[in-house]
């Protein structure tokens, strides 16, 4: 058959298949394939045209990679909505073009461009059918990074890469912003997935602030970007040669840990002689963190095989992410062996954070990013041994309410506390405090903020670093650590104070993962609902308002098409909860926030019991709302399925729940299986593609706990069943 035939074929079986996007499929596969996209590898995708690869040809034609907050993030593949060499190429050739339009004239531009250490081994298998030799196989984001400086170059734009001829070279998300100030430049690029699973990766564009652009700058950086096939470029070694490519001098990053310093020797810290456990998770962190940590002379301890490595490998679920408590197992079991009793992180760009303690018991406790928060504005504004700050803090929507308490009770202070999700939009308020000196109702000045915070565990205490940053959060949780370890005490006893003392705040987050173009359908299905039909009821409590910020007459028309997706937010609030609905702009998945804030009545409960009791609403609140969601999709999932981790897409979640559930029951239950080393063997290969690339297991111990207890009845008297449940608890 002629390979025209086979196009045809492939054609007519895409638009049977999935109608109007099929065909907007097709019409990009055949530009794809005729070779009119640069690094578009039109020989690869030929390999493509095969029946059996007809979801795959779909999912990675039917859209162009969105440009979500502040750049591109997905899966690392073939054709436009994958990251790959032609969409970085034709993302940064249209921030070159925008750059054009914005400085007409200006023949000193300069960019900064960070990356991350993530390589692409599609540890998934979705490119099995290549080979193992296939151009994306071993594409690192330095690569990548070297490819952007390439066309920089080629449209006469500097670029400074850290140490451009060291391929072991990172440099972070927060100290690209700090350079992109420092050099004046009139912005930057990160190439950077941050906390994704190495198949993953990304392009985020950063404004000459050294933030990322709200709309409608976006938008015109978007429009750019549209059109952007035409690639200039210049081989990296000819434009290093000229000097369009330059390497940061060292004295920069010294004065980036001095500005960290400085804020350490302000505390008067108390002598630090008992180490902390940090974890830049395989990550970039040890040149931000670590070195701030080395040069205020605070002692610490990275586990074994954690340091720079772009495959995660000992990470848990490949799923390098401080919001995840299974990623620092193998820190705390290291922290447990150095007896040590915190574990702090930070994902593999280092603008997150993460905090693990250990208790009294010898368990350990996640705190969760409001959690997180809580603790350290607390201990800015408010601890009697702290530094008693005054000033201004600034949170999302939906971030802890907790924040605006301790604010009230500082005095002298400012809170802006319902700004859209994402740290762009903090950056955003001080560019406009330092053009105007007044955001809404707040009048002050940039260099009066005390802290800003969001959910996803971003903090931020320096208005000239304009994002999130895991250095200052982690220098301040090491230092209070310390001090509270000389007085017997635990961080988690730090917050449960912190919580007596404020009232009974809690707060759950929990996201639906749904991939593909049917889980984009779903997401708008859902959001439209919530639109159409505003509940009036939510997990058993009246909803006395529901705000949604596409209401152009309470929040203004569009500024651009790009302000519609920031703004795809529902919120729904009772006078126990408020509920906030959202679909992610980097990652496919709807997320919701369950923010649970005081009542009237006052608990008699303290201490540990307070906070098991206000997260177990919460949790309740959360579980209820995410079956009420996805009954708006006419989906049903019960609580084993609830109990997987939320970074498992909800088609498996469902599958594992139907069809999984019922076989592992009849294993134990018919004796074909004996032992439990070989119920594991089954177990594994049953659900290998639950979470792609990492051991499944340890996600299933919530859901399998819970299925003995409801089985232990009946089968409580096979052995197996009694091992599987001591595993399992």
């Amino acid at each position: 058959m002629l390979r025209s035939d086979v196009v045809t074929k492939i054609s007519e079986r895409l638009v049977q298949r999935y109608k109007g996007s099929g065909q907007q499929a097709v019409a990009r596969l055949q530009i794809w394939l005729a070779g009119e996209i640069p690094y578009g590898y039109p020989e690869i995708i030929d390999k493509h045209l095969r029946e059996q690869h007809i979801d795959l040809l779909f999912d990675a034609f039917w859209q162009v990679l969105p440009f979500g907050t502040g750049g591109r993030r997905g899966r690392v593949g073939y054709g436009p909505n994958r990251l790959n060499h032609a969409t970085i190429a034709m993302t940064v050739q249209g921030h070159c073009q925008y750059l054009r339009n914005a400085y007409p004239g200006r023949r000193d531009m300069v960019v900064v461009i960070a990356h991350d250490v993530r390589v692409f081994h599609d540890i998934a298998g979705v490119y099995e059918f290549l080979g193992d030799s296939h151009p994306l196989i071993g594409v690192s984001s330095r690569t990548l990074a070297k490819l952007a400086c390439e066309i920089y170059a080629g449209n006469g734009i500097h670029c400074f890469l850290p140490s451009p001829l060291d391929d072991t070279a990172v440099l972070t998300t927060p100290e690209l912003s700090y350079l992109i100030d420092r050099f004046d430049a009139v912005g930057g690029i990160n190439i950077s997935a941050s906390h994704n699973p190495p198949d993953d990766n990304g392009i985020k564009i950063y404004d000459q602030h050294g933030s990322q652009p709200v709309a409608p700058h976006d938008q015109q950086l978007m429009d750019s970007m549209e059109h952007a096939t035409n690639v200039c470029s210049t081989p990296f070694d000819d434009a290093l040669q000229q000097g369009m490519v330059l390497g940061i001098p060292d004295t920069l990053h010294q004065d980036y840990v001095k500005t960290y310093v400085t804020l350490h020797d302000n505390i008067h810290a108390p002598q630090q002689d008992v180490p902390v456990i940090y974890t830049p998770l395989c990550g970039c962190g040890l040149t931000t963190v670590g070195d701030v940590f080395t040069q205020v002379g605070l002692p610490f301890l990275v586990p074994p095989n954690e340091g720079p490595d772009g495959m995660f490998t000992v990470i848990p679920f490949k799923a390098p992410n401080p919001e995840v408590f299974q990623a620092t197992e193998p820190a705390r079991a290291f922290a447990d062996a150095e007896g040590v009793g915190i574990v702090l992180s930070s994902d593999p760009d280092a603008d997150r954070v993460g905090l693990e303690v250990k208790l009294q018991d010898g368990s350990w406790y996640h705190f969760d990013g409001n959690q997180i928060a809580a603790v350290l504005c607390y201990f800015l504004m408010l601890d009697p041994q702290g530094p008693q700050r005054k000033g201004l803090v600034i949170e999302t929507l939906v971030t802890t309410k907790m924040l605006g308490a301790i604010v009230a009770k500082a005095g002298e202070s400012w809170i802006i506390d319902d700004l859209l999700v994402g740290f762009k939009y903090v950056a955003d308020v001080l560019k406009t405090l330092e053009r105007d000196g007044r955001y809404r109702h707040v009048t002050c000045s940039p260099d009066q903020l005390v802290l800003a915070a969001e959910e996803s565990h971003g903090i931020m205490v320096l208005p000239t670093i304009r994002d999130k940053d895991a250095t200052p959060a982690c220098l301040y949780l090491a230092i209070l650590y310390q001090r509270l370890r000389r007085e017997g005490n635990t961080i988690l006893d730090y917050y449960l104070d912190v919580l007596a003392h404020l009232g009974g705040y809690a707060d759950v987050n929990r996201s639906i993962m749904m991939v593909g173009a049917d889980g984009v359908l779903r997401k708008d299905r859902i959001m439209d609902a919530l639109r159409r039909r505003p509940p009036q009821v939510l997990a058993g409590q009246a909803v006395q308002k529901v705000v949604d910020y596409w209401n152009e007459d309470a929040f203004g028309p569009f500024v651009s098409e790009s302000d519609k997706l920031p703004r795809n937010v529902v919120q729904m609030m009772t006078d126990r909860f408020v509920i906030t609905v959202r679909p992610s702009g980097t990652e496919p998945k709807l997320k919701f926030y369950c923010q649970l804030i005081p009542g009237s009545e006052l608990s008699s409960v303290r201490g540990m019991g307070l906070l098991n009791e206000l997260r177990g609403k919460a949790d309740s609140i959360a579980c209820l709302l995410y079956s009420e969601l996805l009954s708006l999709i006419d989906v049903s999932i019960g609580p084993v399925g609830l109990l997987l981790p939320d970074i498992i897409d909800l088609d498996r979640k469902c599958a594992f729940e139907q069809k999984t559930v019922p076989k592992l029951r009849e294993k134990i239950s018919d004796g074909s299986v004996t032992r439990l080393d070989d119920l594991h063997v089954w177990l594994t290969a049953e659900v290998s593609g639950l979470i792609p690339g990492a051991d499944p297991l340890p996600a299933l111990r919530a859901p399998v706990a819970y299925l003995c207890h409801g089985w232990s009845d009946e089968l409580g008297s096979i052995t197996l069943f009694r091992d599987l449940r001591t595993w399992a608890m």
